[in-house]
């Protein structure tokens, strides 16, 4: 498996609250109507929220943060591999559907401010949850 984190930052015309419910309610189910032709094994919205302990996390490290500085969310998109999504975006129903969500992003994203990157995990701590059914898989 591999992951897209696509880190965001919203257009400048918009308040964290208007992108954060734009991307909810009008971005989403675009993205799990491509769900198929795009090969999408598991989304995940992970939106920003003020935190004291981020603040303070971030200024003990020199860390820019608060509104404008920080990324307004982070999209976690797994798909099978590569090859999976380079042959998803090969099909005409995978072209149809990357093209929606590209027009789509550029009413809510920042995409000169926003990082978008290809990750495979290395898992150090696992819940417990996970740690007993991957004990059962053994």
């Amino acid at each position: 498996m591999i992951k897209l984190t696509y880190c965001l930052h919203r257009l400048p015309s918009l308040t964290r609250a208007e992108f954060q419910r734009y991307w909810r309610e009008t971005h989403a189910p675009l993205v799990a109507a491509a769900r198929d032709a795009l090969g999408i094994r598991r989304y995940i919205q992970q939106h920003t929220v003020d935190s004291a302990i981020g603040a303070a996390n971030n200024e003990g490290r020199g860390i820019p943060y608060g509104d404008g500085e920080d990324f307004d969310g982070v999209a976690e998109l797994w798909f099978d591999s590569e090859e999976a999504v380079a042959a998803a975006v090969a099909t005409e129903a995978g072209q149809k559907h990357a093209r929606i969500l590209f027009e789509d992003e550029a009413n809510f994203i920042d995409f000169g401010r926003s990082r978008c990157f290809i990750t495979q995990a290395n898992e150090v701590i696992a819940g417990k949850a996970l740690a007993s059914r991957n004990q059962l898989l053994q």
